[in-house]
């Protein structure tokens, strides 16, 4: 029965001119180079001692806490401080003003701690434990009465902040993915980014400003007071030449 099979198969094939086809299974092998990137060079890197992310506290340690008023002024406009790596290569920037909760620390903290080798790689913070005092007033309680209590504590951001670092003996293709799952968690835009890129972003910024054909730009619309625009505008505006709306900035703005 298979003899007869087999008779009716290359029969078949004998008169399609399948035989070529049959027959090609021969593989050519040929022998070549191929050139890969020299990796880099970690040998001036130096892990410190605790390379993991410290727990911050929840509440300060004040000896009497104080009430403060809420100054929305903590998360407008471009960071002064923290705006610029220190130890590491790697990090998340704030791209927008916000609020930083205990519960967003811990999220980064053990999300980094986890997923990170302690012997390649270290990360530290570049934001302050929570210390902005946020008073709340219990249900169901009368309008009056004077400020309520502290509930929570926060920390505030601003754009351009680096929330945390990370370096070590490692490229940004290993820590991007963690570093990209803690950024889309944040409560304000935040992107990954490298020594490199940060440096290339803030130089976008300044040619784009000696670079600008446009005469209209916002700061001499502002300072000729077009259209009487000055009664709208505030100090705010005038100083940061109309780049940052409350807590949001405007790339684009020249």
């Amino acid at each position: 029965m298979l003899s007869k099979v087999r008779y009716v198969f290359f029969g078949i094939a004998r008169t399609s001119n399948l035989t070529d086809v049959l027959q090609s299974n021969l593989k050519v092998l040929s022998a070549g180079l191929r050139t890969y990137e020299v990796p880099p060079d970690f040998s001036d890197v130096v892990l410190p001692d605790r390379p993991k992310l410290k727990f911050l506290n929840k509440v300060p340690n004040f000896k009497k806490a104080k009430k403060e008023m809420k100054r929305l002024r903590d998360i407008q406009g471009p960071a002064k401080a923290a705006n610029t790596f220190v130890k590491g290569e790697f990090g998340i920037v704030a791209m927008g003003g916000g609020y930083l909760h205990w519960g967003h620390m811990e999220m980064i903290r053990l999300t980094i701690n986890r997923r990170m080798d302690p012997h390649t790689t270290f990360a530290r913070w570049r934001i302050n434990a929570p210390y902005k005092p946020i008073t709340r007033k219990g249900l169901g309680q009368r309008m009056g009465g004077g400020k309520g209590a502290i509930d929570h504590y926060l920390t505030p951001v601003k754009c351009g902040r680096l929330i945390v670092e990370v370096g070590g003996r490692i490229e940004l293709a290993e820590v991007e993915p963690v570093l990209t799952e803690v950024a889309k968690k944040l409560p304000f835009p935040a992107k990954v980014v490298s020594k490199e890129s940060l440096a290339a972003l803030q130089q976008e910024q300044a040619e784009k400003e000696s670079n600008n054909q446009n005469p209209w730009t916002f700061h001499r619309i502002a300072q000729s007071n077009m259209l009487g625009i000055r009664k709208v505008l505030s100090p705010f505006d005038l100083h940061n030449h109309g780049r940052y709306t409350g807590k949001f900035f405007n790339p684009g703005r020249v």
